[in-house]
């Protein structure tokens, strides 16, 4: 058998214990998912099939497509979180959706677009990424759009990690940015059995750390699947919430981590009674 060795024997402590706190919290779910759905505003019809879903589906709008500002209405009347789908520069050179960002762009530039963009999606309380493969890459860039994010606060971010090389989430956390990531993507493949498998993917992360969010699109195929997963989630144990709602969740978790493994908790757990 191989040895383990270096840093995984305090991994899995550390998720073992993680879980064990997770289910012993009185008060509030073990099971939390959040689902985004991206690229909103560009057919009305879907738009609202979106709305029609139940729970708190989170519904990304891109700035400037045609029906963004009626149905971000919508959705905000109807108890949907909005979010700005902001496009960004991605390293295949695909055409770009109006309201992008760019690697070329001035830091003035930049974040009079980020504003500009906020400012045409009512209700907006976060910003994910649309594309950015090349752009989430770079620091500064990033730093920009937190920047920016601070301007308009209270705004969260969601990281797409639409590359590994992602440094988004990084940034945001940095910069005190409520923020968290994707963690499934749901229609990569449009096929219905494809979208099921990833959609009960994000159910066993959820399972497994606690919370999850996936990333969908308003296809068919996708809203096919969710009015029908979505009804179920209750009789399973897991709840739908709010991205906001989820990226509490996951700051709380990690603030009870840190307490746990703080050095007046390991003193107090390994002092000796006085006799």
């Amino acid at each position: 058998m191989k040895k383990i060795t270096g840093l995984w024997p305090v991994v899995f402590l550390l998720a073992g214990w993680m879980q064990l706190a997770q289910a012993a919290t009185p008060g509030r779910p073990a099971v939390l998912i959040s689902i985004v759905i991206d690229d909103m505003g560009k057919r009305m019809e879907t738009g609202q099939r979106v709305l029609a879903l139940p729970g708190q589906v989170a519904c990304a709008f891109l700035p400037r497509a045609k029906h963004t500002h009626k149905l971000a209405e919508r959705a905000n009347r109807q108890g949907h979180e909005v979010l700005l789908h902001l496009p960004m520069e991605s390293v295949d050179g695909r055409p770009l959706d109006a309201g992008a960002v760019t690697l070329a762009m001035t830091e003035n530039e930049f974040v009079r677009t980020v504003l500009d963009d906020l400012g045409r999606v009512p209700h907006a309380s976060g910003v994910n990424n649309h594309m950015g493969s090349l752009l989430t890459r770079h620091p500064g860039h990033m730093r920009w759009l937190m920047e920016a994010m601070q301007q308009r606060g209270p705004l969260f971010f969601v990281d797409s990690r639409t590359t590994k090389a992602t440094v988004a989430l990084q940034l945001a956390e940095e910069n005190g940015i409520p923020a968290t990531r994707r963690n499934v993507f749901l229609d990569d493949s449009m096929d219905p059995e494809a979208i099921t498998l990833q959609f009960h993917r994000l159910i066993a992360l959820a399972r497994e750390q606690g919370s999850a969010l996936a990333i969908g699109h308003p296809y068919p195929q996708t809203l096919a699947v969710l009015e029908k997963q979505l009804p179920q989630l209750a009789r399973q144990g897991v709840q739908l919430v709010s991205v906001r709602e989820l990226i509490e969740r996951q700051q709380e978790d990690v603030k009870t981590w840190q307490a746990y493994w703080s050095p007046s908790h390991r003193g107090s757990k390994n002092s000796k009674p006085s006799l």
